[in-house]
């Protein structure tokens, strides 16, 4: 399975949501990054996604974007394949 890095906030609850969306489809590691206590890596995020909001995901190399992007990737019957589950 692809490795799986979100950028987050300690209380964003789309991020919660995104993380239980991605656990449910059988990823069991998420490698967070807290950009509220870390402005370096707030930056880094603007730089790569060239957005502010949180959550930015990653999935192995592809930005998939935030929460309502996974959703819609999941509905299109994209995310597992890019997960590399199916």
């Amino acid at each position: 399975m692809q490795a799986v890095k979100m950028y987050t906030t300690g209380v964003c609850p789309y991020c919660i949501r995104a993380k239980q969306m991605l656990k449910a489809k059988g990823v069991e590691t998420i490698e967070e990054i807290r950009i509220d206590t870390d402005p370096q890596a707030r930056m880094h995020m603007m730089e790569i996604t060239g957005r502010r909001t949180v959550p930015q995901i990653f999935i192995g190399d592809t930005h998939v974007g935030g929460h309502d992007d996974l959703v819609a990737l999941d509905s299109r019957g994209e995310l597992m394949p890019l997960l590399g589950a199916a």
